[in-house]
């Protein structure tokens, strides 16, 4: 959208009262919605944004309002894995990670490491060769791609209890379950 007033937009959205407001937004317009929505008391049962939603400066910034905001993205962060990696994430850092494509993205280079130890080189065609038919340890649990594709990704989480927990699909382990309604600012 990249517009500095969304107050018109989201008045606009609490006079016809729905149920459910959708927002594919990136990090701008994720956190100027969130700000004219307090603002505006709109309270939909489901608020759901875009880009930006799984970023702790987002909850930092929020606090306990945004529980029950929905968005792209998601985790189970408590799995040993991913404790593991939230603890390296902030002493390397200094900072938490987001509740997203960081441990998505620590988890392919993950993939690519175990490739090359199995293979034993830096051969191209046989690192790619394994990393299409084996199966990985990550820290977001066993990748096995389908298709040259990995599938086990959290297309909805949900701001719960001060973290944003993956909530679909729901057939993921640790998959939270959804706060619907989403609590009023």
């Amino acid at each position: 959208m990249g517009s500095q007033d969304l107050s018109p937009l989201i008045n606009e959205a609490k006079r016809k009262q729905p149920d459910v407001f959708v927002g594919f937004s990136y990090p701008p317009d994720t956190f100027a919605l969130t700000e004219q929505a307090k603002v505006a008391g709109f309270n939909p049962k489901v608020f759901y944004l875009g880009v930006g939603t799984a970023f702790p400066v987002y909850g930092n910034k929020f606090g306990k309002e945004v529980d029950g905001v929905m968005g792209v993205g998601g985790w189970n962060p408590n799995t040993p894995e991913m404790q593991g990696y939230i603890s390296r994430h902030k002493a390397v850092t200094g900072k938490e990670p987001d509740r997203w494509a960081s441990a998505v993205t620590y988890a392919s280079f993950e993939v690519l490491g175990q490739a090359i130890e199995r293979v034993g080189s830096l051969d191209r065609k046989a690192v790619t060769k394994e990393i299409q038919s084996g199966e990985f340890n990550t820290v977001v649990g066993k990748i096995k791609l389908e298709n040259n594709q990995y599938k086990k990704v959290w297309w909805v989480g949900q701001w719960q209890n001060g973290d944003f927990y993956g909530v679909a699909p729901t057939k993921f382990e640790g998959a939270a379950n959804p706060v619907v309604p989403k609590p009023n600012w």
